[in-house]
Protein backbone atom coordinates (compact mmCIF):
# COMPACT_ATOMS: atom_id res chain seq x y z
CA UNK A 1 0.00 0.00 0.00
CA UNK A 2 0.85 3.11 -1.19
CA UNK A 3 1.87 5.68 2.22
CA UNK A 4 0.13 8.23 0.04
CA UNK A 5 -3.04 6.48 -1.08
CA UNK A 6 -5.11 7.20 2.02
CA UNK A 7 -6.32 11.33 2.35
CA UNK A 8 -5.92 10.94 6.07
CA UNK A 9 -2.35 9.91 5.70
CA UNK A 10 -1.58 12.83 3.32
CA UNK A 11 -3.28 14.81 5.69
CA UNK A 12 -1.16 13.37 8.94
CA UNK A 13 2.00 13.90 6.56
CA UNK A 14 1.22 17.49 6.10
CA UNK A 15 0.82 17.92 9.53
CA UNK A 16 3.91 16.30 11.04
CA UNK A 17 5.58 18.39 7.94
CA UNK A 18 4.43 21.73 9.10
CA UNK A 19 4.46 21.62 12.39
CA UNK A 20 7.19 19.19 14.24
CA UNK A 21 9.63 21.87 14.37
CA UNK A 22 7.09 24.03 16.61
CA UNK A 23 6.29 20.91 19.12
CA UNK A 24 9.71 19.80 18.92
CA UNK A 25 10.67 23.33 20.18
CA UNK A 26 8.09 24.33 22.45
CA UNK A 27 8.67 21.12 24.01
CA UNK A 28 12.46 21.71 24.54
CA UNK A 29 12.07 24.60 26.02
CA UNK A 30 9.80 23.39 28.32
CA UNK A 31 11.96 20.25 29.50
CA UNK A 32 15.10 21.73 28.59
CA UNK A 33 16.27 18.40 27.03
CA UNK A 34 16.55 17.62 24.10
CA UNK A 35 16.16 13.89 24.19
CA UNK A 36 12.67 13.88 26.18
CA UNK A 37 11.61 16.76 23.86
CA UNK A 38 12.14 14.34 21.16
CA UNK A 39 10.13 11.86 23.42
CA UNK A 40 7.18 14.22 23.73
CA UNK A 41 7.18 14.85 20.13
CA UNK A 42 6.39 11.59 18.91
CA UNK A 43 3.97 11.29 21.89
CA UNK A 44 2.00 14.18 20.30
CA UNK A 45 2.43 13.56 17.43
CA UNK A 46 1.06 10.24 17.50
CA UNK A 47 -1.98 11.77 19.73
CA UNK A 48 -2.35 13.87 16.53
CA UNK A 49 -3.21 10.51 14.40
CA UNK A 50 -5.17 9.15 16.85
CA UNK A 51 -7.54 12.12 16.72
CA UNK A 52 -6.60 13.62 13.67
CA UNK A 53 -10.48 12.87 12.50
CA UNK A 54 -11.83 14.97 15.61
CA UNK A 55 -9.06 18.33 14.68
CA UNK A 56 -10.40 21.14 13.44
CA UNK A 57 -8.14 21.32 10.31
CA UNK A 58 -8.03 25.54 11.22
CA UNK A 59 -6.82 24.90 14.68
CA UNK A 60 -4.49 22.17 13.84
CA UNK A 61 -1.53 24.18 15.37
CA UNK A 62 -3.44 25.52 18.68
CA UNK A 63 -4.20 21.87 19.10
CA UNK A 64 -0.86 20.93 19.19
CA UNK A 65 0.65 23.03 21.08
CA UNK A 66 -2.13 22.71 23.62
CA UNK A 67 -0.93 19.02 23.51
CA UNK A 68 2.63 19.52 23.66
CA UNK A 69 2.21 21.58 26.84
CA UNK A 70 0.01 19.25 28.62
CA UNK A 71 2.15 16.84 27.69
CA UNK A 72 5.10 18.54 28.75
CA UNK A 73 3.69 19.60 32.34
CA UNK A 74 2.83 15.28 33.11
CA UNK A 75 6.81 14.76 32.02
CA UNK A 76 7.76 17.31 34.31
CA UNK A 77 5.57 16.25 37.48
CA UNK A 78 6.80 12.24 36.72
CA UNK A 79 10.14 13.77 36.98
CA UNK A 80 9.74 15.83 40.40
CA UNK A 81 11.24 18.60 38.35
CA UNK A 82 8.16 20.81 38.19
CA UNK A 83 9.94 23.71 39.77
CA UNK A 84 13.58 23.37 39.33
CA UNK A 85 14.30 22.77 35.94
CA UNK A 86 17.31 24.14 34.26
CA UNK A 87 17.68 23.77 30.09
CA UNK A 88 20.39 23.17 28.65
CA UNK A 89 20.95 24.73 25.36
CA UNK A 90 19.41 22.86 22.44
CA UNK A 91 21.53 19.86 20.66
CA UNK A 92 21.17 21.23 17.04
CA UNK A 93 23.65 19.31 15.82
CA UNK A 94 25.25 21.85 13.83
CA UNK A 95 29.02 22.16 13.74
CA UNK A 96 31.12 25.16 14.06
CA UNK A 97 33.20 26.33 10.84
CA UNK A 98 36.31 28.14 11.11
CA UNK A 99 35.39 31.61 9.77
CA UNK A 100 32.11 30.88 10.18
CA UNK A 101 29.77 33.39 12.14
CA UNK A 102 30.73 35.88 15.02
CA UNK A 103 34.18 35.72 16.72
CA UNK A 104 34.18 33.10 19.41
CA UNK A 105 34.38 35.89 22.50
CA UNK A 106 30.83 37.00 20.78
CA UNK A 107 29.61 33.43 20.76
CA UNK A 108 30.42 32.51 24.17
CA UNK A 109 28.52 35.96 25.72
CA UNK A 110 25.86 35.03 23.73
CA UNK A 111 25.37 31.32 24.73
CA UNK A 112 26.12 32.65 28.52
CA UNK A 113 23.23 35.42 27.79
CA UNK A 114 20.89 32.55 26.45
CA UNK A 115 21.58 29.81 29.20
CA UNK A 116 21.21 33.09 31.48
CA UNK A 117 17.64 33.48 30.10
CA UNK A 118 16.64 29.42 29.86
CA UNK A 119 17.72 29.68 33.43
CA UNK A 120 15.49 32.85 34.15
CA UNK A 121 12.67 31.37 32.06
CA UNK A 122 12.46 27.75 33.72
CA UNK A 123 12.03 29.23 36.95
CA UNK A 124 8.75 31.05 35.95
CA UNK A 125 5.80 29.77 37.00
CA UNK A 126 3.26 28.22 34.79
CA UNK A 127 1.22 29.50 32.10
CA UNK A 128 3.38 32.43 32.27
CA UNK A 129 6.00 30.92 30.87
CA UNK A 130 4.16 28.65 28.61
CA UNK A 131 2.99 31.69 27.23
CA UNK A 132 6.45 33.77 27.18
CA UNK A 133 8.17 30.67 25.07
CA UNK A 134 4.64 30.38 22.55
CA UNK A 135 5.14 34.55 22.18
CA UNK A 136 8.59 35.65 22.47
CA UNK A 137 10.27 32.43 20.92
CA UNK A 138 7.85 30.66 18.61
CA UNK A 139 6.39 33.46 17.61
CA UNK A 140 2.86 32.57 17.59
CA UNK A 141 0.13 35.78 16.81
CA UNK A 142 -2.13 36.48 20.25
CA UNK A 143 -4.97 34.58 18.47
CA UNK A 144 -2.51 31.61 18.02
CA UNK A 145 -1.79 31.14 21.52
CA UNK A 146 -5.06 32.08 23.24
CA UNK A 147 -6.42 29.20 21.13
CA UNK A 148 -3.28 26.90 22.40
CA UNK A 149 -3.79 27.98 26.11
CA UNK A 150 -7.70 27.79 25.53
CA UNK A 151 -7.57 31.27 26.89
CA UNK A 152 -10.12 34.31 26.70
CA UNK A 153 -7.63 37.03 24.14
CA UNK A 154 -7.98 39.73 27.12
CA UNK A 155 -7.06 37.13 29.90
CA UNK A 156 -3.78 35.78 27.31
CA UNK A 157 -2.70 39.52 27.11
CA UNK A 158 -2.88 39.53 30.91
CA UNK A 159 -1.23 36.66 31.64
CA UNK A 160 1.86 37.05 28.87
CA UNK A 161 2.46 40.99 30.88
CA UNK A 162 2.54 39.11 34.22
CA UNK A 163 4.99 36.46 32.54
CA UNK A 164 7.09 39.59 30.64
CA UNK A 165 7.25 41.39 34.51
CA UNK A 166 8.04 37.99 35.93
CA UNK A 167 11.07 36.79 33.71
CA UNK A 168 12.11 40.63 33.80
CA UNK A 169 12.51 40.53 37.66
CA UNK A 170 13.82 37.18 37.58
CA UNK A 171 16.56 38.21 35.55
CA UNK A 172 17.27 41.08 37.34
CA UNK A 173 17.67 39.04 40.75
CA UNK A 174 19.72 36.42 38.93
CA UNK A 175 22.50 39.08 37.56
CA UNK A 176 22.42 40.66 41.03
CA UNK A 177 22.66 37.64 42.49
CA UNK A 178 25.63 36.85 40.40
CA UNK A 179 27.67 40.30 40.67
CA UNK A 180 27.34 39.98 44.55
CA UNK A 181 28.47 35.93 44.29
Amino acid sequence: MNWFSDPAQRRFEQHVHAYRHRVYGFAVYMLGRPAEAEDVTQDVLLTLWEHLDDVDEARVLPWLLRVTRNACIDRMRKNSAYRNVVAPAPEDGLGDAAGDGPPPDAEAEAADLQEHLRRALARVDEPYRSLLILREIQGLSYQEISAAMDLPLNTMKVYLHRGRKRLRTTVRDMFHHEDVA
